[in-house]
């Protein structure tokens, strides 16, 4: 089975930093099933980990991820499955998101070139987002006739307020640069092309010198007042995905994708 995931540790002040590089050698780093089960697997190897105080995800360095691999097998297999064993599959994402940001640790995505779909709603897990003066990100799920799920909306809804979530999810045609993500508080910092990473382990340095339980207490206080009505509000989104996804308008955005054309809706 392909390594897509890699990760490092010890690294920076007391050795309490690490890294994980995800990186298909695509160009694309497009989420597969198996990628999402590497990247929850990578996460969850931290929860016993008191040695790390900070993890910086990282991309390849012209792509953090394109999203959902619409071309893998596993992933095209969805169309054939009954509902109940779609729901199933489809946890893989939810399960992924709150891998990373239920650690303890405090995360930081490093993000250069692209960052799509399911791709943001990784980055948006995460604690801190640092990207690279030319990367975008993008939001194409409801031009694939599909909604927004793996609970992303509230998350960005915390970052950005209603309107701009809005704004970034129902234009899915919409390249957000760099400094549009910046001025609407869905990045922290952006920096100069391929500094990310650099940028990423900096932040993570100053991080890494304070209490180590102070710093993962208060980021568990911040959640929970923060998150605390995300299940309430999103228990329903993997749902939506698979009734979204019995369309005739998925299937419509999805051969249109596939096909490099325009898509031709009709709300059924």
């Amino acid at each position: 089975m392909t390594d897509y995931v890699k990760i490092e540790k010890g690294l920076g002040p007391e050795g309490r930093i690490a890294v994980v590089r995800f990186d298909r050698g695509d160009g694309i780093n497009a989420l597969s099933p198996e990628a999402l089960r590497q990247l929850t697997a990578a996460a969850r190897s931290f929860e016993d980990d008191s040695a790390t105080s900070v993890v910086v995800l990282t991309g390849s360095s012209g792509a953090f991820s394109a999203g959902f691999d619409l071309k893998d097998t596993e992933g095209r297999s969805r169309k054939e499955m009954d509902l109940g064993t779609l729901r199933r599959h489809l946890k893989l994402g939810p399960r992924l998101t709150h891998a990373w940001q239920e650690m303890e640790q405090i995360t930081i995505a490093a993000i250069e070139g692209f960052c799509v779909g399911g791709g943001v709603a990784l980055a948006v897990a995460l604690d801190f987002r640092i990207m690279g003066r030319d990367a975008h990100l993008r939001v194409p799920e409801i031009g694939l006739g599909m909604n927004m799920s793996w609970q992303s909306i509230p998350r960005m809804l915390h970052l950005m307020g209603p309107a701009r979530t809005k704004q970034a999810v129902i234009l899915a045609d919409q390249r957000i640069s760099a400094d549009e993500a910046h001025e609407w508080r869905l990045v922290e910092e952006v920096v100069d092309p391929g500094h990310a990473f650099d940028a990423a382990m900096d932040l993570a340095r100053k991080v890494a010198a304070q209490p180590p339980l102070s710093v993962a207490m208060t980021k568990l206080t911040v959640n929970r007042l923060a998150h605390a009505l995300d299940d309430l509000a999103s228990h329903m989104d993997v749902d939506q995905f698979a009734l979204a996804s019995l369309s005739e308008d998925h299937k419509e955005g999805v051969d249109a994708f596939l096909g490099r054309r325009k898509p031709r809706f009709k709300g059924r």
